[in-house]
């Protein structure tokens, strides 16, 4: 039976489902965190992804799926890939990984549903720089009915940052008292520097510049 006070969090580590994180322990009675090795190179963000769950005294577990690493070909899990540091023109940066949101809230899902959660919660948002297909409201959407045809389920996919930007997640990762905590202790970097990371990849660019627009608000 489905507990609607209950909420599983597809958990990275990053901040943006850092954000997400306390977002739904404002929300939920009781929250999960599920987290993914899949082969990234930046994978020392699932160790600070637990520290920080256990921190907010929430159940975490980390499943092995590196077997997305070996599907397709992107600058995250393979080494002698040079990263993108622009958008291309007319498509997104090799920095996407083909198949993993769907990968991972799949799995996700069938986690829930052997605890009796249907409430799910991941950080995708459409307004991000990168474009990636598997980050917007009409793939969550469909992957939403999808999972619920598969598993004759009930399942809700909540995405609170799907329709703002990076400033506005700053912003609310400071409603919700977590600003310092996402700024030091999260990692959103693709080279794996945690807090204000590299500087120079696609995610600590976009991740900078939404910083200062929303500290130039304050």
């Amino acid at each position: 039976m489905m507990n609607k006070e209950e909420a599983l969090v597809v958990f990275s580590g990053g901040q943006d489902s850092t954000t997400c994180l306390f977002w739904a322990i404002r929300q939920f009675k009781k929250v999960y965190a599920l987290s993914f090795l899949y082969g990234q190179k930046h994978q020392k963000e699932v160790e600070l992804a637990r520290a920080i769950a256990q921190d907010a005294g929430v159940e975490f577990e980390v499943m092995d799926v590196s077997f997305i690493a070996q599907l397709g070909q992107n600058s995250l899990t393979d080494t002698s890939m040079v990263m993108d540091e622009e958008k291309p023109e007319g498509s997104f940066p090799n920095t996407f990984v083909p198949g993993r949101n769907l990968f991972f809230l799949s799995i996700a899902a069938v986690y829930a549903r052997e605890k009796g959660i249907n409430h799910m919660v991941t950080g995708v948002s459409q307004t991000d720089f990168s474009g990636y297909p598997d980050c917007r409201d009409g793939f969550i959407k469909s992957l939403n009915v999808t999972l619920n045809l598969a598993m004759d389920e009930q399942f809700v996919i909540h995405t609170p940052l799907m329709w703002i930007d990076k400033a506005q997640t700053w912003a609310l990762a400071d409603e919700l008292g977590v600003l310092d905590l996402i700024r030091n202790k999260t990692l959103t970097c693709y080279n794996g520097v945690m807090g204000d990371g590299c500087g120079h990849c696609p995610a600590c660019k976009l991740r900078r510049e939404g910083l200062e627009k929303y500290l130039s608000t304050k």
